[in-house]
């Protein structure tokens, strides 16, 4: 049988970046790299299956199509968006509040950051001739994929972040998405610098206002890690179940570096989360982790992509998916390790539980390794709730869906148990019991 990917015509695609090419910030210098992203991303269109790394996430079929860019937030969105703000259960962290895909000043806490963070707007930066070309804003040195080819082009705004050499930063800086719109589009792209031997918890979450369907995210965050530095990052998304959100991080790590990062995924109809990791500094240590919690149709991926490129240097990856009814859980995992990254030690698990005989799990661990002296290993394992387990629960007084909640939040708990911060712990442990609390 003769099968072909759905070709999706560029032309509408055009004429909406014609459209909203003038309300998008940046010099002339950043006008002609939108240009360019843009015409890496209409030669390829949407990611298909015939791309090895989209193998298992056909955004033709997915998505078929990119909306039109969101209307600048008025003050009616950024009244919705401070409501759902207001239920969004939060530690004391120092908000930086985007409202689809612009940075809203009025709903972020910038007086009370600590002098040792520098806190701007994307926007800002790119607008100013002062900082000559900033163009270099919206490149990515990782493998540039259609869809972050659309983000470098389209990215309205975002924040930039820096942090001190030394610092030690006390509140979590937490960066919160905020949907207002149904039927737009949104691109975001910020960045944070870590100092030499600066410390921070860095958090991101994506929510919806009330009434907000049907939206498109595509964010980026690119982070960078000096010798020493030391950081914590937690990544909640919680769009609303018809939304897509295409999100991709990219970590650079120095020596003697440690990176802790978290991503749990429960929203969202179709979502993709990439995360490009670079370990350029020896003596560099990175935790990566992360949980999906799919049901109905949902369809989440994460891909990650971890570069060992210099000696003595450590990795940790756990990963786990809980899916119920039709829900559909992709894992990629690379770890590559270069000639030059001798005495390495890097270890990979995904475990998957299926709650339902529709629901699906791809796992792809993968090594490619080049250094004939290191410590490497992959596993996947895929299965369903342990009947006696079950049984034993039961016969204690607890409901069936009590006793398969208890069965899965300890399933679940290695990955969010490597939150060092008890409170971020907290807000994904809550996360979590809010999508078992959703289950039929």
């Amino acid at each position: 049988m003769n099968v072909a990917a759905t070709q999706i015509d560029p032309a509408p695609v055009a004429s909406a970046f014609d459209a909203v090419r003038a309300r998008l910030p940046g010099t002339e210098s950043v006008t002609e790299r939108r240009q360019a992203s843009f015409d890496a991303y209409a030669s390829k269109g949407l990611p298909n299956r015939r791309i090895e790394d989209w193998k298992y996430t056909d955004l033709r079929v997915l998505m078929r199509e990119v909306l039109p860019l969101a209307a600048a937030p008025d003050q009616a969105a950024l009244q919705r968006a401070g409501t759902a703000l207001a239920h969004l259960a939060t530690r004391d962290t120092t908000k930086l509040v985007l409202v689809d895909g612009v940075f809203a000043p009025s709903l972020s806490d910038l007086a009370g950051h600590e002098a040792a963070v520098e806190i701007r707007s994307l926007a800002e930066v790119l607008r100013d001739d002062g900082n000559g070309n900033r163009a270099d804003l919206l490149n990515i040195n990782a493998s540039a994929d259609a869809m972050i080819s659309l983000n470098a082009a389209m990215a309205t705004d975002g924040v930039l972040i820096t942090v001190a050499d030394g610092a030690s930063v006390g509140r979590p800086i937490h960066i919160v998405h905020v949907a207002t719109q149904s039927k737009a589009a949104t691109y975001s792209r910020s960045f944070l610098k870590l100092g030499s031997a600066a410390r921070a918890t860095f958090v991101e979450s994506f929510v919806a206002a009330e009434g907000a369907a049907a939206y498109q995210a595509n964010d980026a965050v690119v982070i960078w890690l000096g010798d020493g530095a030391e950081l914590q990052h937690v990544r909640l998304m919680e769009d609303a179940l018809d939304a897509i959100n295409i999100s991709t991080a990219v970590f650079t790590v120095g020596a003697k570096a440690k990176l802790n990062t978290f991503n749990l995924t429960s929203g969202g109809g179709v979502s993709r989360y990439q995360g490009f990791v670079s370990i350029g500094g020896e003596g560099a240590h990175v935790a990566t982790n992360g949980v999906n919690l799919l049901k109905g149709t949902q369809h989440g991926d994460t891909t990650l992509v971890l570069n060992h490129l210099v000696p003595h240097c450590t990795s940790r990856e756990v990963f786990r998916a809980v899916l119920d009814g039709r829900g559909h859980s992709v894992f990629q995992g690379r770890i590559n390790v270069h000639q030059a990254a001798q005495k390495t030690d890097a270890k990979m698990m995904t475990r998957a539980l299926l709650l339902s005989d529709e629901a699906e799990a791809d796992n792809k661990p993968e090594l490619e390794i080049f250094a004939d002296d290191v410590t490497c290993g992959h596993g996947s394992t895929t299965g369903a709730l342990d009947e006696s387990l079950l049984f034993y629960l039961r016969a204690r007084g607890l409901s069936e869906k009590d006793a398969q909640s208890l069965l899965i939040q300890a399933f679940i708990g290695e990955a969010i148990e490597s939150i060092a911060d008890d409170g971020l712990r907290d807000l994904a442990i809550a996360a979590g019991e809010r999508w078992l609390e959703a289950r039929s």
